[in-house]
């Protein structure tokens, strides 16, 4: 399907607070085939309609935000490669005019298998989620025995001309300080970037796995002290705070919601794979999309309503005071 021709207001989308978003986070389904402990520990139980966006409703979001100066669109789930179609989504998303970056998010259970085919598509940056580098502690938070396999693929995703391939791994109390050093030895000799990232409070987490947060903070204090250096922010990536070292070929991120002004550099909105506009991962509620994903004639609508519902974006979240919003899980709007 061809892109739509637009005319009308294409000015880049803002908020009332005078932040632009660039970045679109597009969530293909609701499903994950891992069962981690801070997410779906009981594993994905379906609810409701599981009519999720189909190829030409994806291609119409990617279209709408590019047209108003979305240049990043990140595929995300749950699992999205569990979408048989997962590769026709990728290629008509990086088809769109304006889309510089195609990203995914993946817990890499299918990364060995399909990783070429991910990056022939267009996908150009990869995320692979790997909360721990022993098997053992792996299979605890994860419920799959599958990191020796996620580790080949990333080998193999390393050879294949990605522009950046990440490693996510959430900060977990009694599993972060333990690999610690299997961490560090991971960016040592690729050019990787790891990124830390503080376990955010959701409706259905656990009282066992609210014990496992830790702030971020501590990680930070331990890479300055250990020479690292700050980096500078690119024009598409959000809060994440960036550190370099001499000594090795990767780098390290740090993403710290519960740390002050984290909000401040927010760019990047959601639609989740049932079709909802989502302006922020711990929102009071979603704004319905789908019914203008229908054709293309309807998109400078489609448009239109984006920027309507951006007015009511807050200037922050709320989590400090314990409040997620409706998120039940990371994996209901794509994390």
């Amino acid at each position: 399907m061809a892109s739509p021709i637009w005319k009308g207001d294409m000015t880049p989308l803002t908020d009332p607070f005078g932040r632009s978003f660039p970045y679109l986070r597009l969530s293909l389904t609701e499903a994950c085939n891992f069962r981690c402990g801070y997410c779906l520990p009981d594993g994905y139980q379906p609810s409701g309609s599981q009519y999720f966006l189909t190829v030409d409703e994806c291609q119409r979001v990617a279209a709408a935000f590019a047209a108003a100066g979305a240049s990043k669109i990140r595929l995300t789930g749950g699992e999205p490669t569990l979408r048989r179609d997962f590769t026709d989504i990728a290629a008509v998303v990086a088809a769109v005019p304006g889309i510089r970056t195609l990203a995914m998010t993946t817990n890499g259970y299918r990364l060995q298998r399909d990783v070429a085919r991910w990056r022939a598509a267009g996908i150009n940056q990869l995320n692979v989620s790997i909360d721990s580098l022993d098997p053992r502690s792996f299979a605890v938070i994860t419920g799959s025995d599958s990191l020796h396999q996620i580790l080949d693929g990333l080998e193999l995703a390393l050879t294949l001309g990605f522009n950046a391939v990440k490693v996510n791994a959430v900060i977990l109390r009694d599993y972060t300080d333990h690999d610690w050093q299997a961490f560090l030895a991971l960016v040592r000799d690729k050019p990787l970037e790891l990124r830390f990232i503080e376990l955010m409070q959701t409706a259905n987490l656990s009282s066992t796995m609210l014990q496992q947060q830790q702030s971020g903070e501590r990680l930070r204090n331990r890479l300055l002290a250990a020479g690292w250096q700050p980096v500078s922010k690119g024009y598409d990536d959000g809060p994440a705070e960036h550190y370099r070292h001499p000594d090795y070929a990767g780098r390290i991120g740090l993403i710290l919601p519960y740390g002050r002004d984290f909000c401040d550099s927010c760019n990047r909105l959601r639609v989740s794979a049932r079709g909802k506009l989502h302006l922020c991962l711990f929102g009071t509620h979603g704004v319905e999309l789908r019914d203008l994903l229908q054709q293309d004639e309807q998109q400078l609508l489609l448009l239109a309503r984006i920027r309507q519902a951006l007015k009511e974006k807050r200037i922050s979240h709320f989590l400090h005071e314990g409040d997620a919003g409706i998120t039940s899980h990371l994996a209901a709007i794509g994390g």
